[in-house]
């Protein structure tokens, strides 16, 4: 049972790295990627080959791989459900330094800002709560550091753009990396 769950969780994961590759070059239109920006790219990497490492050398129980693969599915699903919703949007890779064209407030947006990110943050804690060791959380302590200073500064490009009382609108509707519960 165990090695079929280590399958299944290496085939999700990187099945979903897969996905977020796809969208560098589908779906963001940035003209390149700035250190910052590579800086995540190879923290992809790194931690993959970590979780996979750890979950091929190291026992994980089997509740922890079944949150930990439900956390990735449901990650997956907010990744498709934002790349719908913001589909038409032009919107950049992390870091970019460029003003916003728009804002997108459909979809997932309607509840929070920052969907890939959340999403992202959601896969690498599940991927690392189906590892099950004391070197998972790590990585996901890196990657919310990364993603919580790459929102911040999406949101001061939308504070110094055009759209900035629209956004500051927005912002009050929706939650930063989580969904805004009981305000309208």
């Amino acid at each position: 049972m165990q090695t079929i769950f280590d399958a299944v969780i290496t085939i999700t994961s990187l099945t979903i790295i897969g996905f977020y590759t796809w969208s560098l070059k589908n779906h963001f239109t940035s003209a390149g990627m700035t250190w910052k920006a590579r800086l995540v790219s190879a923290g992809v990497i790194l931690t993959a080959v970590l979780f996979l490492y750890l979950s091929w050398t190291q026992p994980q129980v089997l509740w922890a791989q079944v949150i930990g693969l439900i956390l990735e599915i449901a990650a997956a699903a907010l990744f498709w459900w934002a790349i719908w919703a913001s589909r038409r949007a032009r919107l950049r890779f992390a870091f970019d330094p460029a003003l916003p064209h728009g804002i997108v407030s459909e979809g997932p947006y309607r509840y929070l800002r920052h969907p890939f990110y959340s999403s992202y943050l959601m896969f690498w804690t599940g991927w690392a709560v189906a590892c099950w060791s004391i070197w998972s959380p790590f990585p996901v302590i890196f990657f919310a550091i990364l993603y919580v200073a790459a929102a911040r500064m999406e949101e001061r490009n939308f504070e110094a753009s055009q759209l900035a009382d629209e956004y500051r609108q927005y912002k009050r509707k929706t939650g930063f990396l989580t969904p805004r519960i009981g305000r309208d």
